[in-house]
């Protein structure tokens, strides 16, 4: 049978291909370079670490809002209800869900960041 690679993994093998040629290129083009394999780096995280993100994120939304929904519909009214003051930080579980959900998203967007208190990555 004939597999093809994964998104993943064409991410990542791009990526590295970018990295092994940038110190061959002009100072303009590495830098370059540099900022096409951090995007491709950001996109292989939201491939692997994406799903269990969102999913996280409506556990914590559902959880506060009463009610099961997509993503993309319990994240409109959660914002929407925030916005309105009717959800707020003394909220039951508010709190608990917007910080999984930041934290979440800073692994995906920015991983060398450690807010303060947090310890480094195990391995």
């Amino acid at each position: 049978m004939i597999t093809h690679p994964r998104t993943e993994e064409l991410a990542e093998s791009v990526r590295l291909w970018i990295d092994e040629i940038r110190p061959t290129l002009d100072p303009r083009n590495a830098f370059l370079a540099r900022v096409a394999a951090n995007a491709m780096a950001t996109i292989y995280r939201e491939l692997t670490q994406g799903p269990a993100a969102e999913a996280a994120a409506v556990d914590g939304m559902s959880s506060v809002l009463g009610h099961e929904g997509a993503f993309a519909e319990l994240n409109t009214e959660f914002c929407a209800r925030i916005r309105s003051g009717a959800l707020t930080v003394e909220t039951p579980g508010v709190l608990a869900a917007l910080q999984v959900m930041a934290r979440n998203q800073i692994a995906i967007d920015q991983p060398s960041y450690r807010p303060e208190g947090t310890p480094p990555p195990a391995g």
